[in-house]
């Protein structure tokens, strides 16, 4: 059954990872996110590795809305003191997609349990730009990157680009 509400979209993806000890070199979750885009049919027009900064995190953001219409932010949304990516990226989402967060967690508790309750995982829309963030982990970039992004982000788009 074709959904009309989906078009054809050009997904163009960008990969920020946020850790205060990651190389592009050792960047596990950020390869991971890049693999799976490019197998599933996409491409990745955007890549960095930032610190743990909430003036770097709102920079590489601007810089990566120019060259991609998704981003996914990995890293720092957890409880501790560094953990500050949301604090960077939902003042500037003009629309709260909280599906995502809430379906993440419940995903992630199928898998991990109540500890899924720690992680502040987000998406939203930015200028026709739908922006994820998501713990750095290699197994929460899987499961969210191949079981609610890469399946919803053409149907997402199609909203967001209206």
């Amino acid at each position: 059954m074709k959904n009309e509400h989906i078009q054809q979209i050009n997904v163009i993806i960008g990969i920020i990872t946020v850790s205060s000890t990651r190389t592009p070199e050792t960047d596990s979750s950020g390869m991971i996110i890049c693999e799976l885009v490019k197998a599933s049919g996409h491409s990745v027009g955007y890549y960095a590795v930032v610190k743990d900064n909430l003036d770097a995190i709102k920079s590489e953001l601007m810089k990566a809305t120019h060259h991609a219409n998704c981003i996914i932010v990995n890293g720092g949304t957890g409880l501790t003191s560094d953990d500050i990516t949301i604090e960077a990226v939902k003042p500037i989402l003009e629309k709260v997609i909280d599906g995502f967060g809430e379906l993440f967690r419940f995903k992630s508790y199928e898998e991990i349990g109540t500890a899924a309750m720690l992680s502040r995982a987000i998406a939203g829309i930015y200028r026709k730009c739908v922006i994820f963030c998501i713990p750095g982990s290699n197994a929460a970039v899987k499961l969210a990157t191949n079981q609610l992004i890469i399946p919803e982000i053409t149907h997402i788009l199609s909203h967001a680009a209206k």
